[in-house]
């Protein structure tokens, strides 16, 4: 007996690639959760690749704020500092390559990645 198949992702059309453009765009810029989680609650139900996407990206902004939070008390003992370096420029390459994904219609499946949503 075959297990069953898991469900494919979703074919995205070029107004749902560029709105998940967008989510990553904004959480480059700045708008690290309140950006992706906006576009992501207004089309969440209309789409799904844009249902799943920022899924994706949201619980990896929150995972990594999880992560930096725990970072701070490791500053005083001076590890914490090259572990914050690391962890933005890990989130910021991570992005990167999820709005080269998402520009492409294919789902990324951030690393490090604790789901939440």
């Amino acid at each position: 007996m075959e297990p069953p198949a898991l469900p494919a992702d979703p074919v995205p059309t070029q107004d749902e690639k560029n709105l998940a453009l967008i989510m990553h765009v904004l959480s480059l810029v700045g708008f690290s959760l309140l950006g992706p989680l906006i576009v992501w609650l207004v089309k969440k139900d209309e789409s799904a690749f844009i249902n799943v996407q920022g899924r994706e990206l949201l619980n990896f902004q929150i995972s990594f704020v999880i992560y930096s939070i725990a970072c701070i008390p490791l500053c005083f003992i001076l590890i914490g500092i090259p572990l914050l370096i690391v962890l933005g420029v890990a989130a910021f390459v991570l992005t990167l390559i999820g709005l080269v994904k998402a520009t492409e219609g294919k789902i990324y499946r951030f690393p490090l990645t604790i789901k939440m949503l």
